[in-house]
């Protein structure tokens, strides 16, 4: 049976863990992910489209400085996407999305045996959760390059705007990332706090050992005579 104190640090960094899958699963469920104020024009009047979107869904308003505005529209961000470069990069992000909520998953399910067991020298000890968590914020990470890249250099809310509005013309676009998109800072942080307290255990599990094996001159002189 693992020590109090391996027990204690591995459930802490279950903890961790978990919480590193629950929010991750909250950025795939939220729609939070960016708001974008796009500058159109179209024949008749200028205006400006308000997009909110997330990974999967997202709505959108039109205000016209003249004219009648289309109303609210609610829509899918894969399905007006249809088979564009814009589309691709977006499915490769939530496939990296997923991959690390796999990991954040894997990470809670060694840490948890590990307070229960001492599978030390195996992969499902310390090794194996130092690789999910490595691997999520490396995931997770790489998600987030690809949503800001999609939407800052490959115009993904110009597209998405376009495909609603087809009559009107972008004339400029600001972006503002909501909280779901920051979040995943929070993710990998979970991840470090998970990595730092399994190094802690290791380093005092190290120390405990040395002093196990001190050399005999250390030794009371008493204790060598006999």
């Amino acid at each position: 049976m693992p020590t109090t104190k391996k027990t204690l640090m591995f459930l802490s960094s279950f903890f961790t863990s978990l919480g590193s899958f629950v929010v991750i699963c909250s950025i795939l469920g939220t729609q939070a992910w960016i708001t974008s104020t796009i500058a159109v024009t179209d024949s008749a009047s200028n205006g400006s489209v308000f997009l909110t979107y997330g990974l999967f869904r997202g709505e959108s308003t039109q205000e016209l400085s003249h004219g009648l505005a289309e109303s609210d529209k609610n829509f899918a961000v894969l399905g007006i996407l249809n088979n564009s470069s814009q589309r691709t990069l977006h499915l490769v992000a939530i496939l990296f999305l997923v991959l690390s909520l796999f990991t954040a998953l894997l990470s809670s399910g060694f840490t948890f045996y590990n307070s229960i067991s001492n599978p030390y020298q195996t992969f499902l000890g310390p090794t194996g959760v130092y690789t999910w968590n490595g691997l999520g914020a490396s995931f997770i990470f790489v998600a987030m390059i690809l949503f800001v890249g999609n939407t800052q250099s490959n115009h993904l809310s110009e597209e998405l705007s376009q495909t609603l509005y087809p009559t009107v013309t972008s004339k400029g676009t600001a972006h503002s990332y909501g909280y779901s998109f920051w979040l995943i800072l929070l993710v990998i942080f979970l991840n470090i706090v998970t990595i730092v307290i399994i190094i802690f255990y290791q380093k005092a599990r190290y120390q405990r050992k040395q002093e196990q094996r001190k050399p005999m001159e250390y030794a009371p002189r008493d204790g060598i005579l006999f």
